[in-house]
């Protein structure tokens, strides 16, 4: 591979082995945090890291009036939104289920961009694969109601409904090619999506100095802040304009296995027979979705985008 592809590769696989070890710090992270608070404190943090690195190196502000009310749409969809109800879905879901049931991300996201991406129509293998993917969601979902209670159920929900959100936000920033380098891209989204969380938390969660700080619980947030949000979506918005956000999401394939196995590992987690049946559903739905056809890989070479440095 030459120089931009290998790059590509690097960081399309951090990507994946970072994402992998979120849900398992989320989980840790919850036994001493509140869900509102975290995911507000966890960006913000994260905010300050992104504009420590684009401070005197690139330029800070959107050329356009109309980018900020993209910047904004996404950034609610993206931060305040999904991952609100991520965190709240995991107080009652294991994170490698959550992981599961975040891959239903690019099936949305094929929804979408076969609207709003003239380059990205929807194909009946991607409808087939989409069927099938929504079949496991919904067997997990059920079996969460009947063996888990209905808070487990919603929490499975509310887990998919802000995958929703964050696939229209992937999109619509593909769509209207936002000029930002990919760390004010990501701060921007942060700042619009973080501001209402944390006024939302000192409301419901109150003051963050009375929170059960563990070392544990601190450093979980900075894991999730630095490398979990700073570096990944630094990395996310540099690959967004180089792959296309079909084949981009096919990261969503990958987390799932690596969460689970980290959750047995590590968090004491464990995956009934179950929820292993529906998981194989939902990646074999997103596998398909994501499988290359002929006529997909001309059009890809084709409208592939160059690599400026």
């Amino acid at each position: 591979m030459n120089p931009t592809k290998w790059r590509i590769a690097t960081a399309w696989l951090t990507l994946c082995v970072v994402w992998s070890s979120t849900w398992l710090a989320i989980k840790v992270g919850l036994r001493d945090l509140p869900p509102i608070s975290f995911v507000a404190i966890r960006f913000a943090v994260a905010i300050v890291v992104l504009l420590a690195v684009s401070l005197g190196r690139t330029r800070l502000l959107p050329l356009r009036v109309a980018d900020y009310g993209t910047l904004a749409v996404s950034g609610i969809l993206m931060f305040a939104i999904n991952y609100t109800l991520l965190f709240w879905g995991e107080l009652y879901v294991s994170s490698g289920l959550a992981a599961v049931l975040q891959t239903t991300i690019p099936i949305f996201g094929m929804l979408f961009a076969h609207w709003m991406l003239p380059d990205e129509p929807l194909r009946m293998q991607r409808i087939g694969g989409a069927l099938i993917a929504l079949l496991g969601a919904t067997i997990i979902c059920g079996r969460l109601l009947n063996f888990n209670g209905v808070l487990a159920f919603w929490g499975g929900v509310g887990i998919m409904f802000g995958g929703a959100g964050a696939a229209f936000s992937n999109v619509l920033l593909k769509a209207r090619a936002v000029q930002l380098p990919a760390a004010m891209l990501a701060a921007w989204q942060m700042i619009f999506g973080t501001v209402p969380l944390l006024i939302l938390g000192l409301v419901v969660d109150g003051n963050p100095a009375h929170f059960h700080w563990t070392s544990m619980s601190t450093f979980c947030l900075l894991y999730l802040a630095i490398v979990g949000s700073a570096l990944t979506f630094l990395l996310l918005y540099w690959l967004l304009p180089r792959m296309t956000v079909t084949n981009l999401q096919t990261i969503s394939l990958i987390t799932p296995p690596g969460a689970v196995m980290l959750g047995w590992l590590l968090g004491g987690e464990r995956f009934p027979v179950w929820s292993l049946f529906g998981a194989c559903f939902v990646l074999v739905g997103v596998w398909m979705i994501f499988r290359r056809i002929r006529e997909q890989q001309r059009a890809e070479a084709v409208a592939a985008v160059p690599d400026r440095g």
